[in-house]
Order: C-alpha cells, then sequence, then structure tokens
C-alpha cells in the first residue's frame, strides 16, 4: 500500500511570513490542481480552508502572478471555480491557465460568474461543447462583444419586454445547460435576445436554487461525549499519534501507542500492527479499549521510517454492546482530565520541536540554540510530569484508579530510597530505624516505591542540610507502620496549611512541581487506594499500609542446624 501524504505534509507548514505564505500557496495550488475529481476528505476540505486564509493575506497581483507561472498544473474543476471566485485578475490568470477538458468545462461554466464567462471567450483551445455552450450563453455574440462591428440599424422597432415569450422549462439538477437550448436569436432582434437570456439565466438561477433546497440533508455528525466507533490516525517515528481525523483530533493527537505491549514492539521494529488492543483515557468518546490496525511508513526519499498509518475501532465485543447512557454533565473529574489532556497536545508538541532544535536532526543549529532548546525540552518534561500527578490525583480521588496489588518489603524499598538521599550532603540526615525484620506489604513493589519516594523527596526537600529526620517502621496488628519526622520547616504548620497550603515546590525530583500541600495530598490519595491511610500526629506523618503475613520458617531446616551439619568431622 502506497499512501501519498505530501497534502498534509504542506499544511504543516507555519506561514510565519510573506514569503512562507506564497510557497505554501504554489504548494496548494500544484498539489490541489493535481488531485482526481473524486478525492475528498478532511484533508482536502482543510487545504481548501488554507488556501482561502492565505489569499486574504497575499495581494492579488501576487497570487495572479504565481497563476502565471509556468510549470503550473490546474486540472481540478473545484479549484478553478474556487479561483474564479476571487478578484478580477486572479480570475483571469486561474482561466487562462485551467486545463479542463471540454465535459469538465461544460459543467463547470454555468457555475462560474458571469464575468469571468466572458474571459474563456478568448481562449481558442476550449472544446466544441464549452464554445457552443458559451455561444447560447451570448458569450461572443455581437450584442455582448466589444470587438464587434456595429450593425446597421433595422425598421423594425425592439421586441418589447412584456411580450417575450416564456423561457423552455430546465431540469432541476445543474450544471447542463438546458436552460440555454433556445435558438440564437436573429440579429435584429438583438435587445429582445438580450432580455429573453437574462431571464432564462434567473429561472436557471431558480431551478438550481429549487434543487439544492430538495436535496436530503446529510447524515447528523456524532453527537459530543457520545462513543466513537473508528478513525483514521497517523503517528510519528517515535509511536506518537500527530494526525488523527478532525472530529477525533483534539482527543487524541499526542497519545503514544508504544507502552511495553505489542505496540512498543511494532513501533521500534517498524512492522505492521496486527489487531493490538490499546487502551486510551481521556474524554468519554475514545475512553476504552481499542483495537488497531496500521501499516509502517517510510520515507520515500531515504527510506527513513516516519511513522504509522492507520485505524483505530472498537473491539467487536464492545461495538456491538449498546453504546451507554451520556450523563447530562461532566464530573469535576471528568472536566478536569479532559482539560489536562488538551494541554499535553501543544506541550508534547512544544517538547518535540525543542528535541528536534537540540539534536540537531534538521541540520546544524548553533550551540546557542541548542542550549535554549534543550531549556525548553526540560520544562516541556517538567510540566508533561505535572499533568500526569494531576491526572493521577484526579483518578485516585474519583476511584477510576486502582493500585496494583503484589507483594514487597517495605523495610527494604525505604533503605534503599533513604540510602540515596543520604548521598546528598545538602540535605538532612535520614535514618531508618526498626527495620530489623522483614515488613511485607500487600503492595506492587514499583507502587510501594513510588509512594515512599513522593514522601522522602517531599520531607528532605524542606529539610536543612544536616536535620535528623528518623524514620521508624513498626508492625501494628496486620498493617505496617511507617513513621516520618516532619522538618522543623513544615512541622509548625496546622494541617491546613501543610496538606493545603502554598508551600513552594521542593528542589528534589520526584517531590511534584504543585507544592508541598499537593504532593501530600497524592502520596494521601495513593495510601487510600492501597488500603491504607497517610495522616498527620503532632510532628510526624504516618503512613499505614496493609501487611502480609510472615512466612513461619522452621529452624530445624536451616542448613546450619541440621543435625548433619552439627557432627565434628572425623579426622
Amino acid at each position: 500500500m502506497r499512501y501519498d501524504d505530501r497534502l498534509a505534509t504542506a499544511l504543516r507548514l507555519t506561514p510565519v511570513g510573506q514569503g512562507v505564505a506564497r510557497i505554501q500557496f504554489r504548494q496548494l495550488l500544484d498539489l490541489l490542481g493535481t488531485l482526481p475529481v473524486e478525492e475528498q476528505g478532511e484533508m482536502v476540505d482543510l487545504a481548501y480552508l488554507r488556501l482561502g486564509e492565505l489569499g486574504g493575506r497575499i495581494p492579488a497581483a501576487d497570487r495572479a502572478a504565481i497563476l502565471r507561472q509556468p510549470g503550473l498544473r490546474l486540472r481540478a474543476p473545484r479549484l478553478v471555480a474556487t479561483l474564479a471566485g476571487a478578484e478580477p485578475v486572479v480570475s483571469l490568470s486561474a482561466l487562462h491557465a485551467a486545463q479542463l477538458s471540454d465535459e469538465q468545462w461544460v459543467d463547470l461554466i454555468p457555475a462560474l460568474p458571469l464575468a469571468s464567462r466572458g474571459s474563456l471567450g478568448m481562449r481558442r483551445d476550449l472544446g466544441p461543447g464549452a464554445r457552443a455552450l458559451l455561444a447560447r450563453l451570448g458569450i461572443g455574440d455581437p450584442a455582448l462583444s466589444s470587438t464587434a462591428a456595429p450593425k446597421e440599424p433595422t425598421p423594425q422597432a425592439p421586441e418589447p419586454v412584456a411580450q417575450t415569450p416564456a423561457p423552455p422549462p430546465t431540469p432541476a439538477r445543474p450544471p447542463r445547460a438546458s436552460a440555454y437550448q433556445s435558438s440564437s436569436p436573429p440579429a435584429e432582434d438583438t435587445i429582445g435576445a438580450l432580455v429573453r437570456r437574462i431571464e432564462a439565466f434567473r429561472q436557471a438561477r431558480e431551478n438550481n436554487i429549487a434543487a439544492e433546497a430538495a436535496r436530503p440533508a446529510p447524515p447528523k455528525k456524532t453527537r459530543p461525549g457520545q462513543p466513537i466507533q473508528s478513525f483514521d490516525f497517523a503517528s510519528d517515528g517515535e509511536g506518537r499519534i500527530v494526525w488523527a481525523e478532525a472530529r477525533v483530533a483534539p482527543m487524541v493527537v499526542g497519545y503514544g501507542l508504544g507502552g511495553n505491549g505489542p505496540g512498543a514492539n511494532a513501533v521500534r521494529l517498524h512492522q505492521p500492527f496486527r489487531a493490538v488492543m490499546i487502551t486510551l483515557a481521556g474524554a468519554p468518546a475514545i475512553a476504552g479499549e481499542w483495537q488497531v490496525d496500521a501499516v509502517p511508513r517510510f520515507d520515500p526519499l531515504g527510506g527513513r521510517y516516519i511513522g504509522h498509518l492507520g485505524r483505530f475501532r472498537r473491539p467487536a465485543a464492545v461495538a456491538a454492546s449498546p453504546a451507554p447512557a451520556v450523563p447530562a454533565q461532566d464530573s469535576e473529574t471528568d472536566r478536569l482530565r479532559q482539560l489536562l489532556h488538551e494541554l499535553r497536545t501543544p506541550v508534547n508538541a512544544i517538547q518535540g520541536f525543542a528535541e528536534v532544535i537540540q539534536q540537531q536532526l534538521f541540520g546544524p543549529t548553533p550551540h546557542e540554540y541548542r542550549a535554549l532548546a534543550a531549556v525548553v525540552a526540560a520544562d516541556s518534561a517538567l510540566m508533561l510530569a505535572g499533568f500526569e500527578e494531576l491526572d493521577r490525583y484526579a483518578r485516585l480521588e474519583s476511584g477510576s484508579l486502582a493500585l496494583a496489588r503484589g507483594e514487597c518489603d517495605l523495610a527494604a524499598a525505604l533503605d534503599v530510597l533513604v540510602s540515596r538521599l543520604a548521598s546528598d550532603e545538602r540535605g538532612p540526615a535520614l535514618r531508618l530505624e526498626g527495620h530489623e525484620r522483614p515488613c511485607p506489604v500487600a503492595l506492587d513493589g514499583t507502587e510501594a516505591e513510588r509512594l515512599c519516594w513522593r514522601l522522602l523527596a517531599t520531607l528532605a526537600g524542606n529539610g536543612k542540610a544536616g536535620e535528623a529526620m528518623p524514620i521508624r517502621l513498626e508492625h501494628r496488628g496486620d498493617a505496617v507502620l511507617a513513621d516520618f519526622a516532619l522538618p522543623q520547616a513544615l512541622a509548625g504548620l496546622n494541617d491546613e496549611e501543610l496538606f493545603h497550603g502554598a508551600v513552594p515546590a521542593t528542589h528534589q525530583p520526584g517531590a511534584g512541581m504543585f507544592g508541598t500541600g499537593f504532593a501530600l495530598r497524592l502520596a494521601a490519595a495513593e495510601a487510600r487506594a492501597a488500603g491504607g491511610s497517610l495522616i498527620r500526629e503532632g510532628q510526624q506523618l504516618l503512613l499505614t499500609l496493609p501487611g502480609l503475613t510472615l512466612p513461619i520458617v522452621n529452624l530445624s531446616q536451616v542448613p546450619e542446624n541440621r543435625p548433619e551439619a552439627c557432627e565434628t568431622p572425623v579426622a
């Protein structure tokens, strides 16, 4: 399969100046002018909209000069009709440069403005059908041509308007010019013939309007919020969606096809997608499971992998089931998550362009610009991390996200993290106590480390250099309790100031970009989702997680305690 993405590539160019605007105008003329007549779709409509926007920025004389350039191909009737409705100088240049067949001219001429039809009479390469139609419309008639020799006056008086015979009936469907099938009027009846032609044109226009009104209405579009069953997309070389159908583009552009599943392997190995299952989160219209089929795309010049092109489809079981009722009003959580997704899209784009500049993918770049691009990329990554925290907090608070259950040793996880932070001499003196025996908890190891790191990074980031901050572990019933000492900067705050105050963000990675209060609220939400809690008691934070029963060890089975291990070997 070969996919022509030249139109999408041309539309990605941002016309920041007059020079770039003229280049894009010329590109769109050539691409739209060579499209097949039956070619339609969202991308074609977007191209015509961009062409109209550029026409408002480029002077008419410059557009006419572009249309007169050699090598321009105007073979699409829709494009010719669009240009013919512009300023006279642009319309004249477009009609002279158009390369249409005789049948296409016959279909197009009735739809052209009256002022534009006259310029076609100067073309000598029109077919017989187009010339006959122009003659029936009066183009080239001595009464309408400024170059025709004047006729001798006739003794007969002009035919009165009131006695003009009614024009013959015309078919309702354009653009065949059946309304103009009357025979050419005699030379001596110039005024009467002109009146009849004007009346025929008016009648044909009324019939065309009536035919348009009688056409069936287009199918209704999907209501906002209603689940979408399928959409086409295109991704970049990193597996990130960079284009989708207009109805879903704001909701899906920026999503990655990777992760750790089959999609990541297909992107990494540049292989096709075969019924790969991907879960999208976001607006109700796209949320849920999708089946993805796609093929890789390669640069036709250098053969470089540039992404995938394919389609998202709802699985058969989901598509067959009735659509769930759409709530009348989204919850605050849903609105927040939709807002976050709309913010991710431009930040992802900014980060991508910054990385392109910093890595010099499009050519050599001065070091000053590369340094600035690196700062922009780092700031974008920090913003995306903040969006992820907000999204995680919203999902935890609404109950739509549950932490993965499992088994891990909380003492071992804290020991590793405390050792990592203790190596920073600028931070407080963290010390883990009371972990002589394992402290197994019913939580996945990755989730436990993430929760502990968030707490440690937040507290350590607010502590002074060398400040003692002990952490004590103990078993309390069926739970494991971790007691974190608050640094002096936080110990004097009340609960409202600690969890909801505007304490600035800390310098430790992983502490979050929205300040101490939000980081602690997020940690508390994670603890609740794990079946525990995070509360404050005096000058300590108490983290409680559900524990696991320690396995009973049979001491007689330990190698050093076996009887044979205690016998004295024979010399």
